[in-house]
């Protein structure tokens, strides 16, 4: 899908209501062709990216950017270092948060206000815009004006927040960028009209934040899940643990400004993080694991290709006139 002039859109569909309706990669061309995201370590997003390079563009990756650590836009970067050699760019802080997902060699930290100058006038600039995640950064091609927002903004719906105060004010930076035509979002459509949604993701922060202070003036003590349940009636279940994370991002920000006092919890002993750690790393380990076998496989039966069926046949039919 074109969104510009050196601008295209790769459109995966989806049916997670935690990445709604598509995941996007996007591919920049001037005389180096660059790449935003790369969807999940699923080959679902490797054949649409080959497919795309291959059939349209007639063209391999130069550079591959992502903007931010999570694995449904960075889990390709390892494949995309050996299948294309491309050179990897990654916030200047996400490599800690990048674990076993970066190639051995092969990886650039990149800057705020850093220029990525891909030949034939199009450069983009990198900007920092924590909030959704720590290590969140936006791309600009201000000569277009098209902004890659990542999950910062998204093309449906509102996001997930980690650090709201953070959040706000990445929010406040972007709706003043110059020359802003199009946004294009982590997930869901393209927006056409990038200030308004901007200016409306602010509004709804602020009305989030009137809402749980109704809820609680209401009540003596309440939990972030309690608060969520009153203010998202109408939720979808399986988004109800990002609603609750949401919350307590707007909770953490009242209590920072003293607004709010927190009655601390008590966590369950049998399960502590050390614990969810180790069996998150088996469970990476395993899946690694699986991913090199694949992979190995996939290289021998090519390679197969190139010499006799000796695995079918002791002695081979052979054919002769009649």
């Amino acid at each position: 899908m074109r969104v510009s002039k050196s601008v295209r859109a790769l459109q995966v569909p989806e049916d997670n209501p935690m990445t709604p309706v598509f995941t996007n990669i996007f591919y920049i061309g001037g005389d180096q062709s660059l790449t935003i995201d790369s969807g999940e370590m699923l080959e679902k997003y490797r054949w649409m990216l080959k497919g795309y390079l291959a059939a349209i563009e007639k063209t391999e990756i130069a550079l591959a950017a992502i903007t931010h650590h999570h694995s449904d836009h960075s889990g390709n970067l390892k494949w995309i270092r050996e299948f294309y050699d491309a050179e990897i760019l990654i916030p200047h802080n996400a490599r800690p948060l990048l674990k076993g997902k970066l190639p051995a060699r092969g990886v650039k930290k990149i800057q705020d206000g850093e220029n990525i100058d891909l030949g034939k006038g199009v450069k983009l600039t990198v900007l920092q815009t924590p909030g959704h995640s720590v290590d969140s950064i936006c791309f600009y091609l201000e000569s277009e004006g098209v902004l890659f927002t990542g999950d910062t903004i998204l093309g449906s719906t509102t996001t997930t927040v980690q650090n709201l105060a953070d959040y706000r004010e990445s929010l406040e930076y972007l709706v003043g960028l110059p020359n802003l035509k199009v946004i294009c979002p982590g997930h869901g459509p393209l927006i056409e009209e990038p200030r308004e949604r901007l200016t409306e993701y602010i509004a709804h922060r602020n009305q989030r934040e009137e809402q749980i202070i109704d809820v609680l003036k209401k009540n003596r003590q309440v939990t972030s899940w309690e608060i969520m349940l009153e203010i998202y009636p109408q939720i979808d279940t399986r988004l109800r643990r990002a609603a609750d994370n949401n919350v307590q991002s707007h909770l953490e920000q009242l209590k920072n400004v003293g607004l709010i006092t927190e009655i601390s919890g008590i966590p369950k002993k049998n399960r502590s993080k050390q614990q969810v750690s180790v069996k998150d790393k088996e469970h990476e380990r395993i899946i690694r694991q699986a991913e090199r076998l694949k992979t190995a496989r996939l290289k021998a039966q090519i390679r197969a290709q190139e010499s006799p069926p000796s695995d079918v046949w002791k002695v081979p039919p052979k054919y002769e006139m009649s």
